[in-house]
């Protein structure tokens, strides 16, 4: 995957009223200063001056990484020099400090390959045979799906199991990688033209493919419930967590929100997991000492203090190297056509001072970094507020310049121009990614609170009135919503118990993401249910917990 997917570029309309703004025709020179206020590292630099920010975040991103202890060498391993259908370049491996996979072996397929070789366009006997045909790639992502949330059996979902049993031996080497204390991804570009937008066109070639292992080793839990397999089902659960801890240990935004991903399909199988087995207090209270024992999860105020503050800082590096070139590739990332030939060299001129630019950009990821170290939510909420507020304001003085006489503003001016336009329309979104991590935080503190709840049940065959029962023998404290600050929504049933937050809207609607109409509530229900948006007629004989 590409990096530049998941950023948004300003429309053309917009981008045409700055440059009149910035890039008034009028003699000048551009202008910037190498350093920690501006562009924050100060090497290695090119030959031309310029800050190479491919290599330094890479350097830094690399420190005491080595292949015997970088899980991405083993992920490599088990996808092969194609992960995403294409070679990788040699310099990809130089900073992995190992060579290539060999270019045939027992790699990993992908639940698409898998549809793509075997049921496209299936014989019609096969299609007898099965009792249901494939039709569409949809038809089959769905039953991944629904194998990857409930307990099935391989007879009843033999393509399913026929796809595991073709990922037997990546997913062994998954286990192994996951036993690794280190995650590396080298960040290398495809156009390796210096100063060309490198970091943002920077690829990912594994992350992707390791929602592919996740899916795989939750369905094969699922299975391993349905035969009574709970310490198999288990064992590729914890698997799955450490997955997703390891791909969240990524420089990346992109890496921290589908390490976060995969962690919730993990959670989400375990929930399932507890609802389909009887388990002695001593074993759920061993697993949950196993989820306890999980490492922390990189922050997000690490990834924007150095991967995405370099990444901002390139592009505009980008910008001062290439001039009209990089608002060509604007616009064409935002209309998908080709830019207008001869139009940007008419209106840009070199006539700039990027310092403030720089400046402005270090000075606000201080900021949100600040804001996103705060321990508390109750106190990193406002603050974010305040930042995106001041993001668009900056939109707003964008907007406003239409109409201004812009041969007046000085060179210093145009660089401040230059850095709202950057902030405003390449900032990250990351008050939704931190949203995005409580929401994981929290997830987790109830599947914790789950696991206590069903040690209490195994001891005295019956779940708590309330929570506090729970303390000390099973739970240290119990802990607080996050969202609400008070006690979890606790609410027992003559079969079980309903447990929530009220989520990031911080109202207590009664609905979760797979209802319909989607609430934001995170939810543990006991027992476990198909989701709503699956017919349990499609799973041919739905998994019956009586059936052991």
């Amino acid at each position: 995957m590409r990096l530049p997917r998941l950023r948004r570029w300003l429309p053309k309309a917009l981008a045409v009223v700055v440059l009149l703004f910035i890039y008034a025709a009028w003699p000048g020179s551009t202008t910037f200063t190498v350093s920690k206020e501006t562009t924050y590292v100060t090497e290695p630099l090119d030959a031309n001056g310029f800050v190479d920010y491919p290599k330094a975040l890479n350097q830094r991103l690399s420190e005491g990484i080595t292949p015997e202890n970088n899980a991405n060498v083993l992920i490599l391993k088990a996808l092969g020099p194609r992960p995403e259908g294409a070679e990788l370049a040699a310099e990809y491996y130089e900073w992995l400090k190992i060579d290539p996979p060999p270019a045939t072996g027992e790699y990993a397929v992908s639940a698409s390959q898998y549809f793509e070789k075997h049921l496209k366009n299936p014989p019609n006997d096969i299609v007898g045979l099965h009792d249901e045909a494939f039709g569409t790639l949809r038809d089959w992502t769905d039953a991944i799906d629904r194998a990857r949330r409930w307990p099935w059996r391989a007879k009843d979902q033999p393509d399913v199991a026929k796809w595991l049993k073709q990922n037997g031996r990546p997913l062994a080497i998954i286990y192994e990688a996951t036993e690794r204390p280190q995650y590396y991804n080298p960040l290398v570009a495809k156009n390796q033209e210096p100063q060309s937008f490198r970091l943002l066109n920077s690829l990912l070639p594994t992350v992707q493919r390791c929602r592919d292992f996740a899916s795989a080793l939750s369905c094969r839990a699922m299975n391993r419930v349905a035969e009574g397999n709970f310490d198999g089902a288990w064992s590729d659960l914890m698997v799955c967590q450490r997955l997703g801890r390891l791909i969240a240990q990524g420089g990346t935004l992109i890496e921290g929100l589908v390490g976060l991903a995969i962690v919730d399909i993990a959670m989400n199988a375990k929930v399932t997991l507890l609802s389909h087995s009887s388990q002695t207090s001593k074993q759920i209270l061993t697993w949950l000492e196993d989820v306890r024992k999980l490492p922390k999860m990189k922050g997000m105020a690490e990834r924007l203090d150095l991967a995405e503050r370099l990444l901002m800082l390139d592009v505009l590096m980008t910008m001062v190297c290439r001039g009209h070139w990089v608002l060509e590739k604007m616009e064409e990332s935002a209309s998908g056509k080709p830019f207008e030939e001869n139009f940007w060299p008419k209106l840009f001129t070199f006539s700039i001072d990027y310092d403030p630019a720089f400046k402005m950009c270090n000075d606000f990821f201080d900021r949100c970094v600040l804001a996103a170290r705060l321990p508390e939510r109750a106190d990193r909420k406002p603050e974010m507020e305040k930042l995106i507020d001041e993001v668009k304001q900056m939109k707003h003085d964008v907007r406003n310049l239409i109409g201004l006489e812009t041969e007046a503003f000085s060179k210093s001016t145009r660089g401040e121009g230059i850095g709202k336009i950057l902030l405003s329309s390449l900032l990250p979104a990351f008050p939704k990614v931190q949203h995005a991590v409580d929401r994981i935080e929290q997830t987790e503190q109830n599947l914790q609170v789950a696991f206590a709840l069903a040690a209490y049940r195994a001891d005295h065959r019956r779940y708590p009135a309330t929570l506090n029962e729970l303390a000390p023998k099973y739970l240290a404290k119990i802990p607080f919503d996050m969202f609400s600050g008070e006690l979890l929504i606790y609410l027992p049933t003559d079969e079980g118990y309903l447990l929530y937050s009220v989520g990031i809207n911080e109202i207590d609607e009664g609905r979760w993401k797979d209802d319909r109409p989607p609430g934001d509530d995170l939810r543990v229900r006991m027992p476990a249910v198909l989701p709503k948006f699956v017919n349990p007629a499609d799973l041919r004989r739905p998994f019956n917990k009586d059936d052991f």
